[in-house]
């Protein structure tokens, strides 16, 4: 025969087994949410996205970053000094807009100053054609921007004569944003600066 007193002791029992369910329940749940969160943490922290020509959006590593920025630090910087020194009567005006795109007021600067001294007159007095033999680029990556020490190989025509200079500059790049089609790697030339340039003779070997 059941008592009043048996089916409490019963009821208790059974919330002291809900209640314990649930605590336990609970914490499962905290200690399963507390491990996502930590390894979405650790996964923001070791992987950044970039969307391709394609729109795709694409994980990179931040080791993988690093390595894809300095290849586009390359590929920028062989771009503008192509672009700047490779000219000639019919294509230098074209190639200084295209490369001062890439380049903040001191590549701006450079321009100004070769033009002041009558490079481009004498471009066109002359109808010298300058050409990019080789360009050969050191970076040094930074927390905030990256140094580089560019040595450049230009062979200037003057009809059948042609002479060979070596030209050393260095500056720096900073990340800004993309623009397509006039600065596609979304980095600008800064400090920019012609160290040296000298004459290289037909015998002196111009190879690194």
């Amino acid at each position: 025969m059941k008592t009043p007193f048996k089916n409490i002791q019963q009821q208790l029992r059974l919330n002291r087994w809900v209640v314990l369910s649930v605590v336990i329940v609970s914490g499962m749940v905290c200690l399963v949410a507390t491990l996502l969160m930590y390894k979405t943490h650790r996964e923001s922290l070791d992987h950044a996205f970039v969307v391709n020509g394609e729109g795709e959006v694409i994980p990179l590593t931040w080791m993988e970053q690093r390595k894809n920025l300095e290849v586009e630090a390359l590929a920028h910087l062989e771009k503008f000094h192509r672009w700047f020194y490779g000219v000639d009567a019919g294509s230098y005006e074209r190639n200084m807009e295209r490369a001062l795109w890439l380049g903040n007021a001191t590549v701006a600067e450079v321009f100004q100053q070769k033009k002041a001294d009558g490079f481009y007159n004498r471009l066109l007095q002359y109808s010298l054609v300058q050409k990019v033999d080789r360009i050969d680029t050191k970076i040094e990556v930074g927390k905030e921007s990256m140094g580089f020490r560019t040595r450049t190989i230009l062979k200037i025509h003057r009809g059948s004569v042609m002479d060979t200079y070596e030209l050393v500059t260095s500056g720096h790049l900073m990340q800004v944003e993309r623009n397509f089609p006039h600065n596609p790697h979304g980095l600008l030339i800064t400090d920019f600066f012609e160290n040296s340039l000298r004459k290289v003779e037909n015998n002196e070997n111009t190879e690194e």
